[in-house]
């Protein structure tokens, strides 16, 4: 990403709470035929060390990606949104887009069956206890340990990341105040999201 010191984040805490947040992610694969990109979500492991991912790939993206031979980019991508500088002051016409990334980089261990099946079976637990009604692959185990093995599971401990909040900290605290009202608002780049991400950013203190 461009190197834009405003907006870097480096704090653990701030990217697991994004992977929390918006779990479906990118990964991306240098492999030996070239770019191989693929979309799955993600499960942040409780460590207090490390930023590690668990999540599955349904076949045949396993060996698309030659997974577990080297390094994967995972894009973790929170909210954004236009910015019309028709919310700015008089004179400032430069519009952007406030967004919310993380490049997390790290190499794949493939799970055993078993484990793999575990953290499929929590997976599916951890979305479906926000449903009314939520089911289980314990309820039909058998049938879901057969749908399982189309599946490889991995995990993702990270060794490095490169993240970017950039939510108009380089704007006056009105001028924020305005632009986190238009989101909130119903017109057409209404994003209360990307509003609630703006009031958690922190101004820059150059302003």
């Amino acid at each position: 990403m461009r190197h834009t010191p405003t907006y870097v984040v480096t704090d653990p805490h701030e990217i697991r709470r994004l992977i929390r947040e918006h779990p479906w992610a990118t990964i991306v694969s240098p492999t030996s035929r070239g770019m191989v990109a693929s979309h799955y979500p993600m499960m942040l492991e409780e460590r207090d060390d490390q930023i590690s991912l668990v999540s599955h790939f349904g076949r045949p993206d396993d060996e698309l990606h030659e997974l577990g031979q080297h390094e994967v980019l995972v894009i973790i991508q929170g909210p954004h949104g236009y910015i019309s500088s028709s919310w700015y002051p008089e004179g400032d016409n430069i519009p952007t887009w406030n967004h919310a990334t993380a490049h997390l980089y790290g190499t794949p261990e493939i799970l055993s069956e078993e484990e793999n099946f575990r953290v499929l079976s929590e997976l599916v637990d951890h979305f479906e206890h926000h449903v009314e009604h939520p089911v289980s692959l314990s309820d039909d185990e058998a049938g879901a340990r057969h749908t399982a093995k189309g599946t490889v599971g991995l995990r993702i401990v990270i060794d490095r990341f490169d993240a970017r909040v950039k939510m108009s900290q380089n704007k006056k605290t009105d001028v924020r105040d305005r632009i986190v009202d238009e989101l909130s608002s119903n017109g057409t780049y209404a994003s209360p999201e990307l509003a609630a991400e703006m009031t958690r950013a922190t101004p820059s203190e150059t302003e």
